[in-house]
């Protein structure tokens, strides 16, 4: 890495000492998130969605970067670091100071209408949903899960907030189950790996076809690919070196060993 543009490719793994959970990790619940087309299909499912969604949200957005996000920012400044793509929607590595960033499947503090494109703030929106929905109880703890949703029963009396441009429906700018990273996102994170001398792969198991993809770009390149995670990935055979350890303590060593 020393010398080189390093590409960068996280997953959940560099988020969980933020507190946020992944979702392949060892001991993580079994969960069947909702997929576009049921978020679509009704009313009811949008409905529990947002429910869910809101009251994950609020502890999901107190997230903090930790010292793996920190680390990553130090060398994107040092010079090593060319670009970060991520498979997470926290935000975790703007905060942290990170400038290029690929978010791959979006961002949960980033609202979008469906009919007229229109984006809203996270928090904007969730004002009005407490105000159109002053029973929910937002004192009771919520179990969060990686994509910043909570488990609710009774939501048929939720009210849901609509576009204040157009009226239409308002999903989270976050690519759900079932959807197809946009295109144009993808060419971005494509072109970051395609210019890179070095594919730094961080918390990700790489189960996810759009983070496959880009360790192929690498692989077809020939230029190293080094993978670090606890546990096995989907790229352990491709890659030229895989350290099986954390993500925040591995990237601190790197960012202590570049000079970062």
């Amino acid at each position: 890495m020393r010398g080189s543009r390093v590409a960068v490719l996280t997953g959940a793994g560099v988020s969980t000492d933020s507190g946020i959970p992944d979702y392949r990790g060892e001991g993580a619940p079994v969960r069947n998130p909702m997929t576009v087309q049921t978020f679509l299909s009704s009313e009811t499912a949008r409905k529990r969605y947002w429910a869910g969604s809101h009251l994950g949200w609020r502890a999901f957005a107190s997230a903090q970067p930790n010292d793996g996000h920190r680390a990553l920012a130090g060398l994107e400044s040092a010079g090593v670091v060319s670009g970060v793509v991520t498979q997470n929607v926290d935000g975790l590595h703007r905060k942290a100071g990170s400038s290029h960033v690929v978010e791959l499947h979006g961002a949960s503090d980033r609202v979008a209408c469906l009919a007229c494109g229109q984006m809203f703030a996270r928090q904007s929106v969730a004002d009005r949903l407490e105000l159109l929905n002053p029973h929910i109880d937002l004192s009771k703890p919520a179990r969060i899960n990686p994509d910043g949703d909570a488990e609710v029963d009774d939501v048929e009396s939720m009210v849901l907030p609509e576009c204040t441009v157009c009226g239409g429906v308002l999903k989270p700018d976050v690519v759900f189950f079932g959807e197809f990273v946009p295109t144009p996102v993808y060419r971005q994170a494509a072109a970051l790996v395609q210019r890179a001398d070095v594919l730094l792969v961080a918390g990700s198991s790489l189960v996810v076809n759009s983070g496959v993809r880009l360790l192929e770009i690498a692989r077809r390149r020939r230029i190293p690919i080094v993978v670090v995670n606890r546990g096995v990935t989907k790229g352990d055979n491709r890659a030229t070196v895989k350290l099986d350890a954390g993500a925040s303590e591995t990237l601190t060593a790197m960012a202590e060993a570049l000079g970062a």
